[in-house]
């Protein structure tokens, strides 16, 4: 009777257009008017929209989750097309945070929807996730998953992660219930590991991976079955094959006492390589001071969007060194700066320059309003 009475309850709370939309969930046993309500209370918070994210805000806004975040500065490109399937052409050049909760509030209107438009850092992180159940990390770079990682512990939030490299995909689950978080998996950061928009990614695959991550977040909420803690599920598309790799907490690894400079952690040794930033750049360009700007992505990448410059591939690189300057400052980019400095050493080591800056976090870090990216 007691049940009874509590499934009443919950069915008040539920509209009548609700129970409708929410029927195909209310016959699971697993899950009912009890999950259903659950997902109705929930606060999650979903870090990218891009090619994880998007699947994951699709089904999540589907399932009814009540209070869904969406963390991205990010816009849309056309190279975003072919993956992250929330977006159309149309929505080129627009806010992905913006354009998903306008499409998301399409598909559920009686779901919440924010959008932070902004990049999560060590200054914000906590303030924003603190707002939420738990987290889902989309994100494509290390600084980001050990800096929410980190937020997490601290907050003591649950964290669905998921990952994504050319045909293979990653699924886990950290922090959960005094689990093992994702310190104990990767305690260290790999070094100059490149991102989809380097070695290209399976459009479907992200959609895959995100749909498990969506998957493994409603189990959270509903509080059923076995989420994927202490266990990473590896996919591989090219062969069809899945692996769950079984791991255990580390308790020296899972202590965090506060968050910290995750760029810095995260940035390969470097040997002799001087850095500029992005507002060093934006003076030198405003006080028309001489420089030479070498940007060592390949042509493709260059031609979507540069800040002018000379246009030379790292690859070819050593087929170019009359072309580089000696006598003035040379800045060399790529997209976050891990080409650009493997360029820089080389370029030191080999030929003896001494005048190589590189732009720290590459194009990305420029704001497109503040230089002439095209």
């Amino acid at each position: 009777m007691e049940r009874l009475g509590q499934n009443l309850s919950i069915r008040k709370m539920l509209s009548k257009e609700e129970i409708s939309r929410y029927s195909r969930h209310i016959l699971l046993s697993e899950v009912g008017t009890v999950g259903q309500e659950k997902l109705k209370e929930a606060k999650v918070l979903v870090v990218g929209a891009g090619g994880i994210g998007c699947p994951v805000l699709q089904y999540l806004a589907a399932a009814g989750v009540g209070m869904i975040g969406i963390v991205d500065n990010d816009v849309v490109d056309e190279t975003n097309l072919q993956r992250q399937i929330l977006f159309s052409a149309e929505d080129a050049g627009k806010l992905k945070a913006e354009v998903a909760k306008q499409k998301l509030s399409g598909i559920n209107p009686h779901i919440k929807l924010i959008s932070h438009i902004t990049r999560l850092t060590s200054q914000n992180a906590l303030d924003i996730i603190r707002e939420y159940d738990f987290v889902i990390d989309g994100s494509d770079n290390f600084p980001t998953r050990y800096l929410v990682n980190d937020s997490c512990v601290l907050l003591n939030k649950p964290l669905v992660f998921g990952s994504i490299y050319k045909f293979e995909g990653q699924v886990s689950v950290f922090n959960y219930k005094n689990g093992p978080t994702y310190r104990c998996l990767f305690p260290q950061p790999p070094q100059d590991s490149p991102n989809c928009s380097e070695i290209g990614v399976l459009g479907v695959l992200p959609g895959i991976i995100g749909t498990m991550m969506a998957s493994e977040a409603l189990k959270i909420i509903c509080q059923i079955g076995k989420p994927l803690s202490g266990k990473l599920f590896v996919f591989s598309s090219l062969i069809s094959e899945t692996q769950i790799i079984s791991f255990e907490k580390n308790s020296e690894n899972s202590k965090i006492n506060s968050l910290t400079d995750y760029e810095l952690f995260c940035a390969a040794p470097l040997k002799e390589v001087n850095e500029i930033s992005s507002l060093e750049l934006k003076k030198i360009i405003e006080n028309k001071e001489e420089i030479q700007i070498i940007d060592v992505r390949e042509p493709s990448e260059y031609s979507e969007h540069n800040i002018s410059g000379v246009n030379i591939p790292l690859k070819t690189i050593l087929n170019h060194i009359p072309e580089i300057r000696k006598d003035i400052p040379v800045i060399i980019h790529c997209q976050r700066g891990s080409r650009s400095k493997k360029a820089i050493e080389l370029l030191q080591k080999e030929f003896g320059f001494t005048n190589l800056l590189n732009l720290t976090g590459g194009i990305e870090s420029l704001t497109p309003s503040e230089f002439s990216v095209r």
